[in-house]
Parts: structure tokens; sequence; C-alpha cells
């Protein structure tokens, strides 16, 4: 049963927690819109699928928004303790602050325990929805997806392009080209126009272009021979108008949230993540047994030409030494020799730019499934750091507890992305970049919660001053008192 202090110790914990969770939540999720606009805007959705795509890609930022409120809610918790004087009047009691930290270290547990779980069974389904939707919305909202200057062949049948697109809502074009696609038996077709324009057809299922002062360049090949196909000219029609209905029915009545992908390593669980892990490291290593032994077949065979060089007839067996060879014949074994040692590097060249991506997918994969665990017992450090802090500084509210806390996050974040970078590279293992943040945080949490034991004035400025007084006395000159004449 819980006691009226663990009740009131746990009150005041959940009074910030929850609206700092929602603060940096809504933070992070005006990151994701501010990122993904692009993507997903004019494109043609509904209020609710958009809604839906940003509470896909929302659930994602749990793992980092979680830590980050205990974090603050801890130091502005025991912060608001120390301001009230309640702590003082604890340990007043006899109440020590070990006490006062337990429940609120048993419910941070708890947390990092349930965020285990999002993580591994709820996260990774969320991600697969939003891929997909992504992936799916580029594929489905051809009609105002275009890019100008590029060819775009989302319409079925047809490539397209267009030089330039303006307006309201993007409506007028220049530069048109259409092509349409057709095997050997079916006329072939391109539309040229100088401008266009986008306008709403009576049919929801077709994309309504008109096109203005241009040609359309056909032939009429569909059901003849080939001897015929070889005399029929092209024919070249001049326009000023040209209205042209395209069918998109099959990509617009298209399912929005169809899973057509389903091969991330973000979409598995951490049990399923490791024979993902063995699967990479059998690649990655059959890969570099063929590496190793084609550059070295490579080598030995450069090595042997140069050493031998062209071998009479009459002395098959013998070796000559490249020294012992003349005039153009040397010339031309050494120019040989030079194009097979640029065609190794170039060998070597490419199969590092390949293993280097093996590497980093092997990184990314190990990396995302230890951190399941890791940003768990972030959360464990982020309370022992926070709620020693905001015991020591007994400074509540969203004054000096925010800026303390904003600075361990943004250390803690820079952490993890200088180690996730080391380990793409190769020069870490990924296990240790994993964990190295939280290694690195753990002696620092102990360490402030030893300091909040045996109430060190860790913040006091009286105290530094004191210390460094000796040193700043020999810099400074002492005053005499003036006295007044």
């Amino acid at each position: 049963m819980l006691k009226i202090l663990d009740r009131y110790i746990i009150k005041t914990f959940f009074g910030p927690f929850f609206f700092i969770f929602s603060v940096l939540f809504f933070i992070f999720i005006v990151n994701i819109i501010w990122v993904q606009l692009g993507q997903f805007m004019g494109k043609g959705l509904s209020y609710w699928q958009i809604l839906k795509l940003l509470f896909y890609l929302g659930v994602n930022v749990i793992s980092m928004v979680l830590p980050l409120t205990i974090l603050l809610a801890s130091i502005m918790s025991f912060g608001e303790f120390g301001e009230r004087y309640e702590l003082a009047a604890m340990k007043a009691a006899g109440i020590p602050l070990t006490r006062v930290m337990t429940p609120l270290l048993g419910i941070s547990t708890a947390l990092a325990i349930m965020l285990f779980f999002f993580s591994n069974n709820i996260i990774p389904d969320f991600q697969k929805k939003a891929k997909n939707m992504l992936f799916n919305i580029a594929q489905t909202k051809p009609a105002i997806n275009f890019t100008p200057g590029q060819f775009i062949d989302q319409i079925p049948g047809y490539m397209v392009k267009f030089d330039k697109i303006y307006g309201e809502n993007g409506e007028n074009i220049e530069g048109v080209f259409v092509h349409k696609k057709a095997n050997a038996y079916e006329n072939q077709q391109s539309v040229v126009a100088e401008k266009g324009k986008f306008v709403p057809a009576a049919n929801k299922n077709f994309l309504k272009l008109v096109l203005y002062n241009g040609y359309v360049f056909e032939d009429a090949f569909a059901g003849k021979g080939d001897n015929v196909r070889q005399k029929q000219p092209d024919q070249a029609i001049k326009f000023d108008t040209l209205t042209s209905h395209f069918d998109i029915s099959e990509i617009i009545n298209k399912a929005i949230e169809k899973e057509q992908i389903t091969d991330d390593y973000r979409f598995q669980t951490y049990n399923q993540l490791n024979g993902t892990i063995d699967k990479s490291k059998k690649d990655n290593k059959q890969f570099f047994n063929n590496v190793g032994s084609e550059v070295l077949g490579q080598t030995n065979s450069v090595v042997t030409y140069m050493d031998q060089g062209n071998k009479p007839k009459a002395a098959a067996k013998s070796q000559i030494k490249l020294d012992t060879v003349k005039g153009d014949k040397k010339l031309e074994i050494i120019y040989n020799a030079y194009n097979r040692l640029d065609n190794l590097k170039s060998t070597l060249e490419s199969k590092k730019n390949e293993y280097s991506s093996n590497i980093k997918y092997f990184s990314k994969v190990v990396i995302y499934q230890q951190r399941i665990v890791a940003y768990s017992v972030t959360c464990i450090i982020f309370f022992l750091i926070g709620a020693s802090l905001g015991s020591i500084i007994r400074k509540g509210g969203m004054g000096l507890p925010v800026i303390i806390a904003i600075v361990i996050f943004i250390v803690f974040y820079v952490m993890n992305v200088g180690v996730e970078n080391l380990s793409w590279s190769g020069k870490m293992n990924p296990y240790l970049a994993a964990w190295l943040p939280n290694l690195i945080l753990l002696p620092f949490g102990v360490w402030m919660t030893y300091k909040a034991l045996t109430d060190s004035q860790l913040f006091d400025a009286e105290k530094y001053k004191a210390l460094f007084k000796p040193i700043t006395k020999r810099f400074s000159k002492s005053k005499e008192h003036q006295r007044y004449q």
C-alpha cells in the first residue's frame, strides 16, 4: 500500500510530467510536419488522412520524448520540494532522500519497461504504416505531384514532362511533352505544346489537360507488318487547342494505406532483428571472402605478368626478367602492367564502396535493435540525474531546470549522433555505439546522486569564490581607505 507521502510525491511528479510530455510531443510533431510537409501537403488528401499520417509518424518520437520528459519532470518536482523547504522538513523528520526518491524510481522503472514494450511491439507497426502511406501518397496522387523539368511516369500508359509549373494550385504549365507508352503493335504518339492547363474534369477518375500551340507526332503502325512500317512516314498534326483526358482511376481508387513495403528492418521486433543481424553477418563475410579472392587473383596476375614478360617459344618454362627486355617490348610490358594495376585499383574502389554500404546497413540494424533497450535504460539514468539536480539546485518551475535539462539532453543527443556516424563508417563497434551515451551518463548520474545524498553545495557560487580566492587575490590590488580631506 502506498503511504500518504508516496502518493504526494507521485502526484507532484505527474503534474509537470503530463504537461511536459504534451509540450515536447507537440514540438517533435511540429518538427515532423516541417520536414515532411512537402511530401503530403497539396496531394489531395483529406484532413483525416493527414491527421492519421501525422499520428503514425508521431508515435516514433515517443522513444525520445519519454526520457527527456522524465528528466525535466524529476528536476522540476524535486526542485519544487527544495524551493518549498519540503525536502528539509522530510530530512528533519528523519526521512532520507533515498526514501523520497524510491517511489519515483519505481515509477521511472515502470515507464522504462513500458517504453521497451512500446518500442518493440507498437512502434515497428506504426513505422510500417507511415512509410507505406507516404509511398502510396506519392504513387496515387499524380495529378498534382509533378516536378518541373523531370520525366514523370505515374500516369498509367504515359510519360510526361513539364518545363515550368505555376499558378495558385499549380494548374498552369509550359514546355509540355507527353509520350504515350505503346508496344510494337500499337500506334506511337508524342505531343509537344508550348503551354497547357489542368482543368477539373467532370469525372474525378480522369485527369483533364488542355494544351495550346503544339504538335501531335504519331505513326500509324498498329496491325501492319515490318515492310509497311519501314515505308510508313510519321504524321505531324499542328493544333491550337487540344484537350486530353487521362484515365487515372486505377491509382485514385487504390488504397492509400495498402502495405507494399514490408522488408525494412525498422518494421521488426527485437527478436526478429536477431535474424536480420545474423543474415547480414553471413552476407558480409561471404562478400569479404569473394572480394579477397578476386583482388588476390588480380594482384597475382599483375605480379606474374611483370615478372615473366613474354616467354619465347623455345624457353616457355624459363623466366625473363624485365631488366633483360629492351626496346618497345619493355614499354609494352610496362604499359600492360600499368593497365592491370589501374583495373585493380578501380576494382578495389568499387568493392570498398560496396563493402562500406554493407557495414553501414549492419551498423544501422544493430543500433536500432540495441536502442530499443538502451532508451529504456536512459529513462532511469535521466531520473537519477534529474532528481539529484532538482534536490541540489532547489529551484522549481520552468526556468533554470528547463535550461539544465535541455543542456543535458543536447549532450546526450550529440553523443548519440556522433557515435552513430562512427559506427556507420566502421570505426566503432555498433553495440558499443548504441550503449556508449548511457555508459557515459550513468557514472555522472551516480555521482550526482551521491552529491545530493551528502547535501553537496554543488551550485553554491560562494563556495567556488572561496575556492579560487587565493588565486584571484594574487592578481588584485588591495584598496586603502581614503580619508576625507
